[in-house]
Parts: C-alpha cells; sequence; structure tokens
C-alpha cells in the first residue's frame, strides 16, 4: 500500500447513530463532511421537540441522527441518506434535517463525479496576462483541486476562501444565465496572502462549453456545502 493508500484507508466504525465508513485519519476526511451531533440527552427531552407531544410508554423517543434532537416517531420517521457523516445505510432523520440532506443527493450522486472527471478551462494566476489551458478536477479522496497544463497545481479544499462563479447573458428575471468561469482565492500552506486564480470556459471547444458549465455548477454547490461544514 503506497503513502497515499495508507492515508486514505477507511475503517468500519459503529456508534449510537449507526454504521459508518470512516477514514482511518482524521486529516484525510473528506472537506464536505459534517460530524455526528451529540444526542440531546434524555432526561432532557420529555416532550416531541417538533410536535410537543409527551413521551410514554407508547409514544416512544427517537433521536435524529443528522441534527441530534430528540422527536416522536411521527415527527422522526424518515431514514435518509446522510452520505457528509460517512453512513453506509439510511438513517432516521427529523423532517426539517431529512429535506436539507434528500437536497444534498444530487450533489453525492451526480455533481461530485463531475467535479472528479474534470472539465478543461484557461487559468489566470494572479496578476498575469498569460492563461494556461489547463485540465481542472477534484481528487478522488475530495480534498484537493487539482490543475495540469504545461504547470501543475494541487489546492488543498479545506485553504479555498472564496469563490466567485462568473456568468453571462443576465436577464432582469434572473434567468437565461450561463456560468462562463471562476474566479478562486486560497492560501498558500506557510503563507497568510491569499492568492487568485481566474478561470475562463475554452470558447474554441464547442464541445466543451456544457460540460465546463457543469463542472462550475457543481464546484457552486460544493462551496456551499464547504462553508456549511465549516460553520457547524
Amino acid at each position: 500500500m503506497s503513502g497515499c493508500e495508507a492515508r486514505d484507508a477507511k475503517k468500519l466504525v459503529r456508534s449510537p447513530s449507526g454504521l459508518r465508513m470512516v477514514p482511518e485519519h482524521r486529516s484525510a476526511r473528506s472537506p464536505f463532511g459534517l460530524d455526528e451531533p451529540p444526542w440531546v440527552p434524555d432526561k432532557e427531552c420529555p416532550r416531541c421537540m417538533q410536535c410537543d407531544t409527551k413521551f410514554d410508554f407508547i409514544t416512544r423517543k427517537h433521536h435524529c441522527r443528522r441534527c441530534g434532537k430528540c422527536f416522536c416517531d411521527k415527527c422522526c420517521s424518515k431514514k435518509v441518506p446522510l452520505p457528509r457523516m460517512c453512513f453506509v445505510d439510511p438513517v432516521r432523520q427529523c423532517a426539517e434535517c431529512a429535506l436539507i440532506s434528500q437536497k444534498e443527493t444530487e450533489f453525492y450522486d451526480k455533481q461530485l463525479k463531475v467535479l472528479m472527471n474534470g472539465a478543461t478551462f484557461f487559468v489566470t494566476l494572479g496578476t498575469s496576462d498569460k492563461p494556461e489551458l489547463m485540465v481542472c478536477r477534484l481528487s478522488n479522496n475530495q480534498r484537493y483541486l487539482v490543475l495540469d497544463g504545461d504547470s501543475h497545481y494541487e489546492i488543498e479544499i479545506i485553504q479555498i476562501s472564496t469563490v466567485q462563479i462568473l456568468t453571462e447573458g443576465f436577464t432582469p428575471g434572473g434567468g437565461n444565465t450561463r456560468a462562463i468561469g471562476m474566479i478562486l482565492q486560497y492560501k498558500v500552506p506557510g503563507s497568510e496572502e491569499l492568492t487568485q486564480m481566474k478561470f475562463t470556459a475554452s470558447e474554441d471547444l464547442s464541445c466543451n462549453k456544457k460540460l465546463s458549465a457543469s463542472w462550475l455548477a457543481a464546484m457552486h454547490k460544493a462551496t456551499k456545502l464547504l462553508y456549511e461544514s465549516r460553520d457547524q
């Protein structure tokens, strides 16, 4: 096993919430991941935290695996996949959390694959006026943005501070816009200064336009999840 494979190795663990497949080393965890929440202690929730139904021998209490709050069966009956916490199987969640997790399913099922497959952009570093044609993709462990052309860059996702998606075709109603690039700011390890990169879709590759737009849309969603995981 290589050093990279060893760092990315995973193990199966059991928690009160269910089985999880997690990285053996915490430093290898996905930047989009969320930690399991602590459960509200049973003694602190005599009633459902949604509908206020009193718990008794008939009305049992359940904990939402995403928020850790305490609910009755009616308010916490859905079992939904929760890949951001590395659960192997769908887990019990309250209605509000289940809705959030269901919306994230598209990212994990589709958009994450788009990011890993990559797309081609003209990349301009800093104040340079010489863009370089590069293939940009997310690493398989989701921890790096990898850029390959005549040059090679690996940007650690957790070092990214801002992402601005560039669009064209704006209308007053907000429709018919198309993503054509992005501006990325990140910190180089060991430096407090921000480095900027501009990504522009290659207009001379017509077959690349749709792929680039899809990749940028996926990157926009990834950025939202990244900010959410930082705020937890």
